[in-house]
């Protein structure tokens, strides 16, 4: 970020008297609002560190490094004593008095936009690092940043050849609103790419499921080959030998057969063994539109997914339907029916077919709260509980969800969630349920997106 930039950047943060909240939000990015619905976030990535303005949003994910704890204890809730640039630096400094701390007590947040330097580090008042987003040992730079010791200044940069007009506060804010807008394009075009990718990869292995599925008319015959099998098999046990690997007779029309005999299965248990295998690929037969139902299910859910990822229009929606920690958490949580999901901290349970919903419903617990599409079939959403109260964006995110996952097609949907103990089961997957409250949910289709 260019340094005429930070200076009015410096005299927006120095209007504000005080600092509401400090977290860090995404792996590189902190938040701090001023107790306004903006908040601004600064980009500490290295070689494209930046800062923009955009509403307050509960991260995706917690962050409890030490780093963590530290810049909420101290700047949260603290008061704004000073912010400067220092001369021909690329370095924002905010200087607060912690809330919780006695009146002398300074912390200075030392933001360096600094190329390969960039870093955010907490300072005591004599200068001493409290703590650091990155660590840097002496071994990887002359600049040793580790808590406990002093932080030696950077290098002297030479002075700009002319001074830029410093941006006036009106243009800087449009510039911080411009860069929300535009790196929430970047990133979309990034992570819709990634996403859709990973999506298309669980799609292509239900179609191959799919196409692998025998078709009810084969298993049929197949059926009924070892039934023949078996009866051949019993009218012709008194000439198989123990060491015996294949029986040549005739059928029951006089015509040649071969029938391989498997191994470790006794002669007297021959005609079992293949009546058994003729009773297996019959019941396959009478259950095979079952398993292409779900496996369809699945399909549709995966390609609503994908319509989803192509009208989000924030990097949070795309977190939301394609999570970055979901295959980790998954083995922890042993799911092996539906999808698993995490809201705000929040775990979220989503059912990809009938099979699935009803599962779902069967392992959930009294309290937890279940949502469906009103008057749509489509996926179960279950949320975990553990009887506490879940705050309304929770809500609104798992409606949208459930609203993505059951469908593709834009529209005003209404989605009714209750307690799981006010949900009856009835056949398959269907459901009835009272005491229920409703989420108006508006689904847009691409083309109103563009």
């Amino acid at each position: 970020m260019k340094r005429i930039r930070l200076t009015a950047l410096a005299d927006w943060i120095g209007r504000h008297r005080h600092i509401k909240k400090a977290r860090r939000v995404e792996n590189n990015v902190i938040e701090l609002n001023f107790g306004d619905a903006e908040s601004l976030y600064l980009d500490m990535t290295r070689g494209r560190s930046t800062a923009w303005l955009a509403p307050s949003r509960r991260p995706g994910q917690d962050f409890n490094a030490p780093f963590d704890t530290l810049l909420h204890q101290l700047l949260s809730q603290s008061r704004i004593l000073e912010v400067q640039v220092p001369e021909n630096e690329r370095i924002l400094r905010i200087t607060v008095q912690p809330r919780s701390h006695y009146k002398d007590r300074r912390i200075t947040l030392q933001l360096e936009f600094t190329g390969r330097h960039t870093n955010a580090i907490l300072l005591d008042d004599e200068e001493r690092i409290v703590e650091a987003l990155h660590h840097i040992d002496a071994s990887r730079s002359f600049r040793e940043v580790r808590p406990g010791i002093r932080l030696e200044p950077l290098p002297p940069r030479p002075a700009p050849l002319r001074e830029e007009t410093k941006p006036t506060q009106e243009r800087i804010e449009a510039w911080l609103r411009g860069e929300y807008r535009r790196v929430t394009e970047e990133r979309l075009r990034s992570a819709r790419a990634q996403k859709s990718q990973q999506v298309r990869k669980k799609r292509d292995k239900i179609l191959r499921l799919l196409g692998s599925l025998p078709d009810e008319e084969e298993l049929e015959r197949e059926a009924d080959r070892w039934q023949n099998d078996a009866n051949i098999l019993l009218a012709n046990l008194h000439r198989i030998r123990p060491y015996d690997r294949e029986l040549t007779a005739e059928d029951f029309e006089g015509r040649p057969v071969r029938i391989p005999l498997p191994e470790k299965v006794p002669v007297n248990r021959l005609g079992e063994h293949y009546f058994d295998r003729a009773r297996r690929a019959r019941a396959k037969a009478a259950h095979i539109h079952i398993e292409r139902e779900n496996l369809q299910d699945k399909l549709r859910f995966y390609d609503n997914i994908l319509q989803a990822i192509e009208e989000a229009k924030e990097p949070y929606d795309l977190e939301l339907l394609v999570p970055k920690k979901g295959r980790s958490r998954r083995k922890k949580e042993k799911l092996r029916d539906g999808e698993l999901y995490w809201i705000e901290g929040h775990k979220v349970f989503v059912g990809r077919n009938a099979r699935e919903n009803r599962k779902l419903l069967e392992a959930a617990r009294s309290n937890d709260l279940w949502m469906h599409v009103r008057d749509l079939p489509g996926s179960h959403v279950l949320i975990r509980t553990d009887k506490q109260n879940l705050p309304e964006s929770v809500l609104q995110s798992a409606a949208k969800l459930c609203v993505d996952f059951t469908t593709d097609r834009p529209g005003n949907y209404a989605v009714d969630y209750t307690r799981r103990k006010f949900v009856k089961l009835q056949e398959g997957s269907r459901v009835e349920y009272d005491k229920y409250k409703t989420i108006q949910v508006l689904k847009e289709g691409v083309e109103i997106r563009e």
